[in-house]
């Protein structure tokens, strides 16, 4: 089967269930935008996964998605996941409905729904870099996947968990404070050998650390600017290491990373690369030494990364 017109998968769960609750109006003003497309809601877990990667496979030229964070990886996953030969793998759109709404601030889009219209309308787009790496699945078994915005293992990994355990009904900032409230006083410091590679140049460091996040766009955990000096085209990713601060002064310094201020603390060490291999050598913290990839729990050490440069066209504001 194959089908030229853009393709919107729609998660309805999203934004704590208000996405299919006015679904049928959001189809009609995406539609109204930007014409006639084909709709899919998901039904399961990974099913946005399964839809964009058919639609890429389709030689659909746009697939657009309506969700949070979540569902713009599970798309972008299907979509790098795509066999379409020499053919150029779809457009991305987003319209966001989700409790985060993170990757669309590195992207300049107003969390207002003319305005994603607006922006879907105008068609301007980007070719972004797009993270792949290989790591260690929760059945333990190898694993490969990909990412969008960005990758962080430690304490992160240990509040995505508990976040998909918190109801979204509280809102996307509360249901994060309250899971990193649980996951800091649950995490623990990992011994690290990480090396990092920037233009064939290779280093490795003993790190020890509370968090790394490797990050091609700036927000994470729903509002936190880990990475104001992130872009998303520019081959390199910025690496944040939050160090080995005490659980205490861990809490204490926490609310700088809003604002990103927590890089004025010389405990935090911010490294540049387009490869990084990360392993933990303390065994008793690999179980809670954990992912967090674009705030999905996937899995935990050890990890390869590399950056895929202009890997993905994303359609954004128009300058």
């Amino acid at each position: 089967m194959s089908s030229s017109k853009p393709l919107v998968i729609i998660n309805p769960r999203s934004g704590a269930g208000r996405t299919g609750a006015s679904s049928g109006e959001t189809q009609r003003l995406i539609e109204a935008a930007v014409g006639s497309v084909d709709f899919a809601l998901t039904e399961r877990p990974r099913h946005a996964t399964e839809l964009a990667r058919r639609g890429a496979e389709e030689g659909r030229d746009k697939v657009v998605v309506v969700g949070g964070d979540g569902s713009i990886h599970e798309v972008v996953s299907g979509l790098m996941q795509a066999e379409v030969g020499s053919r150029k793998r779809p457009t991305l759109g987003i319209v966001g409905q989700g409790t985060g709404g993170d990757f669309r601030k590195t992207l300049g889009i107003e969390h207002r729904l003319d305005r994603y219209l607006d922006t879907l309308k105008a068609g301007a787009t980007k070719a972004i870099d797009i993270g792949s790496f290989t790591y260690v699945d929760n059945a333990g078994a190898p694993a490969k996947a990909f990412f969008v915005n960005i990758l962080s293992v430690g304490l992160g990994g240990l509040v995505d968990r508990f976040v998909h355990d918190t109801s979204h009904v509280v809102g996307g900032t509360t249901s994060y404070f309250l899971a990193s409230v649980r996951g800091l006083l649950k995490s623990q410091l990992g011994e690290l050998s990480v090396t990092l590679s920037l233009a064939g140049e290779k280093r490795s460091l003993d790190v020890t650390s509370r968090q790394i996040s490797i990050c091609n766009g700036q927000y994470f955990g729903s509002g936190m600017h880990v990475a104001p000096m992130a872009t998303l085209d520019d081959g390199i990713f910025e690496v944040i290491d939050m160090g080995a601060a005490s659980k205490l002064k861990f809490a204490l310094s926490s609310s700088a990373i809003y604002k990103g201020d927590h890089l004025k603390n010389p405990e935090v060490k911010h490294h540049r690369c387009d490869h990084i291999d990360i392993d933990i050598k303390n065994e008793s913290a690999r179980d809670t030494f954990l992912l967090d990839v674009d705030g999905e729990p996937l899995g935990r050490l050890p990890i390869r990364v590399e950056v895929l440069r202009g890997a993905l066209d994303v359609i954004v504001p128009a300058s």
